[in-house]
């Protein structure tokens, strides 16, 4: 990763305005920034964490996402902005786009590869999606894919739009919170019912990516990527049944990983992580961030990682 900070030339230098600057994508993002040489501001909701922000040099902007007009000044204030508070959020968008309209600032927000998932209940599927292909879209998700549109076709009023869309994220985040969803709720639900659980047959697959390769790519996307574009970001796949095997033999546990069915899951994880985040495929490529970016992750195993993690 630090090969890809060090491209960010230091006569460069930006203020960026961070949405979800105490979580684990912002956050990792922020202190990689700061690091960097470039001046943070971000966005968090309470006195506590704008402490903490402080003490990692990220200049805290107290407030929610429903603040309008904190958002809008904050915004209005920065050299760029990157969303990474929530993916389905359309009304923080519109007031991002709102304060950079006809400024030419650079807009990066973050979306997600669920909206190429499917409800698949474990089951496999051979679909592979690349950016540039039509994509078949589950009503569930039309939301997020409709946020991503406007966000790239928000070029037309003078924004510098980038959508950068990561898949299943691992591994330790820099910032204030350090862990992901997937991986951590199925660590979680494995240590509660001492079995780790997949859904139906688990042959569903996911694309995976590091958190380090994730930033790297932020970071290459601030530096060059063209205005109105979307990234895929991934580097390796894996199936839900291998990604419970792996955290059954690393918790130590007697026997294999075990079978839920769609209901029982559920309960635990409830419907929309039942259906798109456990039971479901997304499977993406991105070459598109390799070749316009030079985008070169580091990470290929969330199996591997899963062996070598101290956080089971």
């Amino acid at each position: 990763m630090h090969n890809q900070i060090a491209t960010l030339p230091l006569n460069e230098q930006m203020k960026i305005f961070v949405t979800g600057a105490s979580g684990y994508i912002g956050g990792s993002i922020a202190t990689t920034l700061v690091a960097a040489g470039h001046e943070v501001i971000g966005l968090c909701r309470s006195a506590n964490k704008a402490v903490l922000l402080k003490q990692r040099s990220i200049e805290p902007v107290l407030g929610t996402l429903r603040d309008e007009q904190i958002l809008f000044q904050a915004v209005r204030s920065a050299d760029a902005v990157i969303n990474a508070a929530d993916a389905d959020d359309p009304f923080v968008v519109e007031v991002l786009l709102q304060a950079l309209k006809g400024s030419g600032k650079k807009l990066i927000h973050t979306s997600g590869s669920s909206i190429v998932g499917d409800r698949a209940a474990g089951e496999r599927s051979n679909r592979i999606f690349h950016e540039d292909i039509p994509r078949p879209i589950r009503f569930e998700k039309i939301g997020r894919v409709a946020i991503d549109t406007q966000v790239i076709e928000s070029v037309v009023w003078g924004i510098h739009s980038v959508v950068m869309c990561p898949c299943l994220i691992y591994g330790d985040g820099t910032g204030l919170h350090t862990q992901s969803i997937q991986i951590p709720w199925m660590i979680a639900v494995a240590k509660k019912h001492q079995v780790a659980r997949y859904i139906g047959r688990g042959e569903n697959i996911w694309s995976t990516v590091h958190i380090e390769d994730i930033v790297s790519a932020y970071m290459l996307a601030l530096e060059k990527a063209p205005a109105g574009s979307f990234f895929f970001l991934e580097n390796g796949e894996s199936s839900f049944k291998e990604i419970a095997q792996t955290i059954q033999h690393e918790l130590g546990f007697e026997g294999t990983a075990q079978s839920w069915t769609v209901e029982e899951a559920i309960q635990e994880w409830g419907q929309e992580g039942t259906h798109f985040a456990f039971g479901s495929n997304s499977r993406i490529r991105s070459e598109k961030a390799k070749s316009l970016l030079g985008w070169t992750p580091k990470h290929s195993s969330v199996v591997d990682w899963l062996k070598k993690s101290s956080n089971l």
